[in-house]
């Protein structure tokens, strides 16, 4: 009796922690709605939505955002045309192509490329690529929409590489082989075979790309020039722009608590959680039916091979990659690079109308060549962002400078209270995150078959997954600092990271559950354990270094993080440790935006906080990486 007691209450426990991602969407909907309501009561929906003008501060305020809006999807769209090209090619060399050493190298350097802290990446292109693009097109600031596209799309990489590897490698060998065998080329079993195959993948992975793109805050504040316009004309690559997020980072820390203003903003963010849920749900959604076509073995009966659509393809297929490189031309023309778009022209010319005289063999090579060279731009990449905050950074560590308190407003003195600060908030966030999200994942893997309650449980954690961190921000603000008045505190920081890296612990901890022998929970069964002891002494433990490898990657994201504490627990300079978690913190993230953007005159602590803050995140990232690819060896051996 006592046993079964214990049980039901075991299980009630774990599905708490399951259904707590499905609250906590819920909480997040209501905050924003309860404090967005107002203006859109106020001003009218489609005048919030269609007004061409963002004016708070005017003597009669503004509420459109319309140019919000059109900016946001104009930055991802650029981002997109920079990210998808190099990403596939990236992906199909190391599906296809790379050997096991390559594959060893590039696989963790482009994870290293998402464990990169965004404020690094705003920091990196605030300095170097807005210059750059200052200095090339001859304008008064680089600041720009090709700036936000160019950073957004090196951000987006390792996200759409990725899952396109993932979907590309998980095509039948047989396929592969069934095209060889009739005659076709490497090149063209990839290109006709393959990729076609993959589509629904690919599909996917660009989708939440672009969700990944939409969401970013810290890295667009710092390098689009932040001017709430439509740029004119509409192409102008290198007009400023202003998008949802960054009118979320720049305006919530200085607006008025209930004002017109403040619940605008709040309208800011319902608009955009509403963009990012409607995408990160249709990418799950396209993922989860690729997934049922293969464990049904119905291919044939996916979305992509309806025979009306599968005639429309053949016939749009020869025009696509024309298409692709007209459009690439077009925003070439939009920044006047007249000479590149006319050699664009002409190369799509050529390629549409001569590839049929071009031996199999030499677009083979071509296009092998076109593959190599986007891995090799993805990791050209990873060391110029590395080696140029490393050059730049080494000079400003000492000893002094990692223990020592800031002062002269950050020129001089040591960053010791933002690492003290980082470490606290990413101790506090794992500590509640981790017992949450293995409690979910067990329940999920353990307790429950596929049905509806787990359809709706993993699409409340998708849904977290997919909320932007800004959002996070907000939602702490409204609820744990207003709401519950907790106030701008270490506590308020610890769980707004949490429930931010919730989703990232119950992911991996339940794909490692998953890993573990069905076998091993039958034969402690049949001797006689319960359900609960079984899972606590033969499934747990087997599973650990997965659980460790999603919390160390969980530190490391939440160590990187701006937008989610800048308004509930940071403060930029302080010569003191808190002393309770109700006390605010400096944290390293937040301490390099402020150097970076309002602090003239502190380049050498600028760059070694960068560095610092980048060490750290890269370490965790790492030690992720290592732990994973140890035990993946152990398990094949």
């Amino acid at each position: 009796m006592v046993l079964r007691l214990k049980e039901k209450f075991v299980r009630s426990v774990f599905l708490f922690t399951a259904f707590f991602a499905v609250i906590v969407v819920a909480f997040i909907l209501l905050f924003l709605f309860r404090d967005g309501y107002s203006i859109f009561e106020t001003v009218g929906v489609l005048n919030f939505l269609f007004g061409p003008t963002w004016a708070p501060a005017q003597v009669v305020p503004q509420y459109g955002i319309s140019a919000l809006i059109i900016d946001t999807l104009l930055v991802t769209l650029g981002a997109m045309v920079f990210a998808v090209p190099l990403s596939l090619g990236c992906a199909i060399y190391i599906s296809e192509l790379a050997s096991p050493r390559i594959k060893s190298i590039l696989k963790p350097a482009t994870e290293l490329l998402a464990g990169i802290p965004s404020v690094v990446y705003g920091f990196f292109g605030m300095i170097v690529l807005s210059t750059f693009i200052r200095i090339a097109f001859n304008i008064p600031s680089g600041q720009t929409w090709l700036a936000g596209s160019i950073l957004l799309g090196i951000m987006t990489l390792p996200t759409i590489i990725s899952v396109s590897e993932d979907a590309i490698s998980s095509v039948p060998i047989e396929y592969r082989e069934g095209s060889l065998a009739t005659g076709a080329t490497r090149w063209q079993t990839i290109s006709r075979v393959i990729v076609p195959a993959a589509l629904s993948g690919i599909a996917a992975a660009i989708i939440l790309g672009i969700g990944r793109a939409i969401g970013e805050t810290m890295a667009v504040i710092m390098v689009t020039g932040n001017t709430a316009i439509i740029p004119n004309p509409i192409w102008n690559m290198l007009s400023s722009v202003r998008t949802l997020t960054g009118t979320l980072g720049i305006e919530t820390g200085d607006v008025a608590i209930g004002s017109e203003h403040y619940h605008a903003l709040f309208g800011v963010a319902v608009v955009l959680l509403i963009i990012t849920l409607i995408i990160n749900l249709s990418a799950v959604a396209i993922l989860s039916r690729l997934r049922e076509g293969r464990t049904a073995g119905r291919a044939k009966r996916s979305w992509l091979h309806i025979p009306a659509l599968s005639a429309i393809k053949e016939k749009l297929l020869p025009y696509s990659r024309i298409a692709v490189l007209v459009f690439i031309a077009l925003l070439f023309l939009a920044i006047s690079l007249w000479e590149a778009s006319l050699i664009i022209i002409l190369v799509a010319a050529v390629w549409h109308y001569g590839r049929n005289r071009i031996s199999r063999r030499h677009i083979e090579l071509f296009a092998f060549g076109c593959v190599v060279a986007a891995a090799v731009a993805v990791l050209a990449i990873l060391a110029i962002i590395l080696g140029y905050i490393i050059i730049n950074g080494l000079p400003a560590i000492s000893w002094e400078f990692l223990t020592q308190p800031p002062t002269n407003l950050g020129r001089s003195g040591g960053i010791f209270p933002a690492i003290v600060g980082t470490l606290y908030l990413v101790a506090g966030a794992i500590l509640i995150a981790l017992p949450l999200g293995v409690g979910a994942a067990v329940y999920l893997v353990e307790y429950t078959r596929e049905g509806r309650i787990t359809k709706l449980i993993r699409t409340g954690v998708d849904l977290l997954n997919g909320t932007p961190s800004i959002v996070f921000g907000l939602f702490g603000f409204a609820f744990l600092v207003l709401f519950l008045d907790i106030g701008v505190s270490l506590l308020a920081g610890m769980i707004t990271l949490a429930l931010m890296v919730l989703p990232t612990v119950i992911r991996t901890t339940e794909e490692s559950l998953k890993n573990i022998p069905q076998s091993l929970r039958e034969g402690s069964l049949a001797l006689g354990a319960t359900q609960w002891q079984t899972i606590r002494n033969v499934v747990i433990p087997p599973a650990v270094p997965g659980i460790v490898t999603g919390a160390i990657l969980s530190i490391g994201r939440a160590a990187g993080e701006t937008a989610p504490i800048m308004f509930v627990a940071v403060v930029f300079s302080t010569r003191f440790l808190p002393t309770s978690l109700f006390q605010p913190v400096m944290a390293l993230p937040y301490q390099l935006f402020i150097l970076s953007t309002n602090v003239p005159g502190s380049s050498t602590n600028k760059y070694g906080t960068a560095l610092v803050l980048l060490m750290l995140v890269v370490a965790f990232y790492a030690v992720a990486i290592v732990i994973r690819n140890h035990y993946a060896k152990k398990t094949r051996g």
